[in-house]
């Protein structure tokens, strides 16, 4: 069966900053602070990663004092930050790997408490639209597909974002996601760089850019994946200033 997500890597300008990306954070993997100390710079990357989604999603970037419930958007990216770093991390990986759906239910679970009243619509799609089927779909196509790391990241990122499948808190799940791609596939195996920064900044560009991706057009769904490598070689320099913040 031809892979459906190849054909995605020969759209002008993608294959080279797909390159780009992977030279990127394959360069910071290597930088004197992450050969040994990368456990602290990924737990660093996780939260600046948690508060930029957060403002993407209509959240705030102040973290709680102690004792304070915070808000709930943040909250939940913290709590999807931590099950992406440290010792839960590997676990979500052979999730991922296994049986993305669980994972994507898992990530919701932890992205939207404190967003729903009905706490058991938690991790499932939306009954409507014929979602389930997409997200199947999605599951099939990325698992087996073998296009480059950093397209599949983004197609995950832009499908989940175009598709909305929880209703709550789909946004910071789906750059979630992106980054289960990007630590599954190799790509940012200690999940050290920040994208998402770059998504924050840009906020306009990214929303015109899902939209030209959830269009279908080939150009718009080559604009979105070049605007997510750029965004995953930008937050290799993010995770670089982090590196020699802590290595001062």
């Amino acid at each position: 069966m031809p892979d459906p997500l190849q054909p995605l890597a020969e759209l002008p300008g993608v294959r080279a900053a797909a390159d780009l990306a992977r030279d990127a954070l394959a360069e910071v993997h290597r930088h004197k602070t992450n050969r040994r100390g990368w456990p602290t710079t990924a737990a660093e990357a996780a939260v600046r990663a948690a508060r930029s989604s957060s403002v993407l999603d209509g959240g705030s970037t102040e973290l709680p004092s102690e004792g304070e419930p915070g808000d709930p958007i943040l909250a939940g990216a913290l709590r999807v930050g931590q099950a992406l770093d440290g010792d839960s991390l590997p676990i979500l990986v052979g999730v991922w790997q296994r049986a993305p759906l669980q994972a994507l239910a898992r990530l919701h679970l932890l992205a939207g408490a404190g967003l729903v009243e009905d706490q058991d619509s938690l991790g499932r799609p939306r009954d409507s639209g014929g979602v389930a089927d997409r997200l199947a779909m999605l599951a099939d196509v990325v698992v087996g597909s073998s296009a480059p790391a950093p397209v599949i990241a983004a197609v995950v990122h832009g499908e989940l974002l175009a598709l909305r499948p929880f209703g709550t808190a789909d946004g910071v799940v789906a750059r979630a996601a992106s980054r289960l791609v990007s630590v599954a596939s190799g790509l940012d195996p200690h999940n050290l760089g920040v994208p998402e920064v770059t998504w924050m900044r840009r906020e306009a560009h990214y929303r015109d850019a899902i939209d030209a991706f959830a269009s279908g057009d080939p150009a718009g769904v080559g604009d979105w994946v070049i605007l997510c490598c750029s965004a995953l070689e930008a937050g290799a320099r993010e995770a670089t200033s982090i590196a020699e913040a802590m290595s001062s």
